[in-house]
């Protein structure tokens, strides 16, 4: 049976999600990478310590890269531990790369990381192709979901 993946268990845990992005941005495509990551990042990421806000993708010579992602120092960390706010590798292949740049070079299109987890035990990243929310669209939601827990209230009381 060489070759053969039959009874395969995909463990994953997420670590840090970005839940501002479904707010304001409209995701329309969403695309898993992994990150080049140093020691202590990786452990300080099994510790949850990580946080996506204000975080974005960056395509630059046809390589992906992660900015304004916080990592915090791992607590058992010597002096060689990390900067929190490096700029990270994303692992992806070329053709991967220039589809995203592509859409991402349409007006009012950007990428923007949605979640940080680990699968087995490599560390991805989810990224979404978003494009923004107008003020007037967030409200609209915002009504809607209020008035379909109003529904669901009167649903229940019955």
């Amino acid at each position: 049976m060489c070759g053969k993946r039959e009874n395969v268990k995909i463990i994953m845990k997420v670590v840090c999600q970005n839940r501002k992005a479904y707010h304001d941005y409209l995701i329309e495509e969403t695309v898993e990478s992994g990150v080049a990551l140093l020691g202590t990042e990786v452990k300080s990421l099994r510790e949850g310590k990580a946080n996506l806000k204000d975080s974005y993708v960056l395509i630059k010579e046809r390589e992906a890269f992660l900015l304004n992602c916080h990592i915090s120092p791992y607590s058992h960390g010597n002096i060689l531990n990390h900067d929190p706010l490096r700029t990270r590798k994303l692992l992806m292949h070329r053709e991967e790369i220039d589809r995203l740049s592509g859409k991402a070079a349409t007006k009012g299109y950007t990428l923007i990381p949605l979640k940080i987890y680990f699968k087995d035990s490599y560390a991805k990243v989810e990224i979404g192709v978003a494009k923004g929310k107008r003020l007037y669209e967030k409200r609209e939601k915002i009504k809607e979901r209020e008035a379909k827990r109003a529904i669901e209230r009167v649903m229940k009381s019955r």
